[in-house]
């Protein structure tokens, strides 16, 4: 790696499930979001947004089938952000998210 080149390093354990899903969130502040969730896992998704949010930021994510599912971004770059979940989605439940969100 060249020297003064910073590269993300994506310390991500699962693959994600790629998907096309309009959620609504929100944020710690009251704000009431709009996303597109573009992937997700069990402990995690990554959406785009309009909003302005920045690293530790808290919102809620409504999910089908799940309720409300409390979440931390880790990241947020050029109107997108990488969130993980504050507790893991059970793999049966999450099934059966996917194939919601996948009709």
């Amino acid at each position: 790696m060249p020297f003064g080149k910073l590269v993300h390093m994506d310390d991500r354990r699962e693959d994600r499930d790629a998907v096309h899903h309009r959620a609504r969130a929100t944020h710690a502040d009251g704000r009431v979001l709009q996303l597109l969730v573009v992937n997700i896992s069990p402990n995690g998704f990554m959406a785009r947004s309009d909003a302005a949010m920045a690293e530790g930021d808290r919102l809620r994510i409504a999910l089908p089938g799940v309720g409300m599912a409390p979440a931390e971004v880790r990241w947020a770059l050029g109107g997108r952000i990488g969130c993980q979940f504050d507790q893991p989605i059970r793999l049966g439940d999450y099934y059966e998210l996917l194939a919601a969100l996948m009709r």
